[in-house]
This record gives C-alpha cells, structure tokens and sequence, in this order.
C-alpha cells in the first residue's frame, strides 16, 4: 500500500470500537450551521455521546453502517 493509497475512494477508515446495541444506539450528529456530520454512539441511559468518525459523503456513511453491521442510523441535529 502506498501513501496517496489511502485517500483513495473505497479506503474508508473506520476506528475500532467495542459497541453494546443493548447500552447504546447509532447515531449521526448533524449540524444545522454548516452540515458537518459525525458518526457515533448515544448512551441510551445518560445521552453521552461518544464520537467515532466524521462522515463527509455517502460511502464514509456506508463504511460505519458496514464497521459495526447497522441497517439503519438515526440523525440528530
């Protein structure tokens, strides 16, 4: 793998991440200002939020969904 490999468009890179479906769910936090999206999940009991990966077009979306084996995100603004 070469150096500019990386930034080429199927290279999706997806951070480890130990996820509990019961303790927490799939979320996108999207901004109203300026559309930023970030990948992440929501604690269920406490709202905590814990960050994974920005999520700059539709193949970076289908790369978390794939990473952690979602059917479906859930958008918060």
């Amino acid at each position: 793998m070469g150096l500019f490999d990386f930034f080429k468009k199927n290279n999706t890179y997806v951070p480890e991440y130990k996820f509990d479906p019961d303790k927490e769910k799939p979320v996108i936090r999207a901004s109203i200002c300026n559309g930023e999206q970030v990948a992440g999940f929501k604690n269920k009991e406490t709202g905590e939020f814990h960050e994974i990966m920005l999520i700059r077009n539709s193949e970076e979306l289908e790369g978390f969904k794939r990473a952690y084996n979602l059917d479906h995100v859930d958008k918060e603004y």
